[in-house]
């Protein structure tokens, strides 16, 4: 999901129809990150996952702790420091079911926070999360107040000119349409001739969908591409036609078309894509600034996760289960930098 170098913030995929939406809305921040409504407790040697999540997942407890070995790769401000930082671009309107205010309308629950804080409990670090706009959750990386961020960043070439990455998730994108729409999106740009779509600027998809707008002009064809600045704003041209379809994040799509399905604006999913383009499977990492020494402890902390069966049970609660890995990588191939 992401190249955060530019503009505006990352348009998620939410609704004002929908119950959830009206929580995730709840803590809109007047600026750009928000330390407030973040904390969550647990139990020593536990933590629970899909806390407060308004039934976009199975509360489940897990037990999880330190492992010593991999703690000690930790670079030593980060170990002395006793926490680690986890960055969530989740301002202003939340993105379920990865980041969003819970139920209580102040705690940020979602599947990426829960997964940065498992991580931190097998590095012995006492989990602190932020949430940012997506583009100052890029900001904090660099400037070292977020530690890594956990928030469907896709691992690109690009970006690794500024990051180290830990892969955790598969990286699919998706077209949403209203459900009486026909149109279907098969893996062939062409399919997008003639057609409206929207895309939240700055992000992995708009690089994807702006080159293949590029492909269209080359061939006399048309390709519009619209930004909108809120999901409401979006949602709302979706259905009144003024676009034809928002590619966006694969869950948050998904998720979105089970919450309107019984309502009068009904949509569905059109079509996917790899966030990786068509000759490589996408993939989405914890994110450090390069050189950081991070990715390789946050890598081994995921792995023994994955290992111990709380990986799979962390995507389970979420519904998340089709979006598995088998092994967390340290800087594996990512979106080309031709976007092809």
């Amino acid at each position: 999901m992401s190249a955060h170098f530019t503009r505006r913030g990352l348009t998620r995929g939410i609704t004002a129809a929908t119950a959830v939406a009206t929580l995730a809305t709840g803590l809109a921040a007047c600026g750009g990150d928000s330390e407030a409504a973040t904390a969550v407790s647990d139990t020593a040697g536990t933590v629970t996952v899909g806390r407060l999540s308004n039934g976009a997942a199975k509360e489940t407890t897990l037990k999880v702790s330190e492992v010593k070995s991999i703690s000690a790769e930790l670079p030593d401000a980060v170990r002395k420091s006793g926490k680690l930082v986890i960055g969530s671009g989740t301002l202003p309107s939340g993105s379920p079911p990865l980041g969003f205010v819970g139920s209580d309308q102040k705690t940020l629950t979602g599947s990426e926070a829960d997964l940065g804080r498992l991580v931190a409990a097998v590095l012995g670090l006492e989990p602190e999360v932020k949430r940012f706009t997506w583009e100052n959750l890029f900001v904090g990386i660099d400037s070292g107040k977020v530690n890594a961020g956990f928030s469907n960043i896709t691992d690109t070439e690009e970006r690794k000119h500024k990051y180290e990455f830990a892969s955790y998730r598969k990286d699919d994108l998706a077209f949403e349409t209203l459900k009486s729409s026909k149109w279907a999106f098969d893996g062939d740009y062409r399919a997008l001739a003639g057609k409206t779509v929207s895309v939240g600027a700055g992000t992995n998809q708009e690089r994807i969908l702006l080159e293949w707008q590029k492909r269209l002009q080359s061939e006399g064809k048309k390709l519009t591409v619209k930004y909108f600045q809120d999901n409401n704003s979006l949602y709302l041209a979706l259905n009144s036609g003024k676009i034809d379809a928002y590619l966006g994040p694969s869950p948050n799509l998904s998720y979105h078309v089970t919450q309107t399905a019984s309502t009068p604006d009904a949509t569905r999913i059109a079509g996917h894509y790899s966030g990786a383009g068509e000759a490589l499977q996408g993939l989405i990492a914890a994110t450090a600034k390069k050189g950081s020494g991070l990715a390789e402890p946050l890598a081994d902390a995921i792995n023994h996760l994955i290992e111990n069966g709380q990986y799979a049970k962390w995507l389970a609660a979420w519904h998340l289960s089709d979006d598995a890995v088998t092994k967390s990588e340290v800087d594996p191939p990512g979106l080309p930098l031709d976007n092809s």
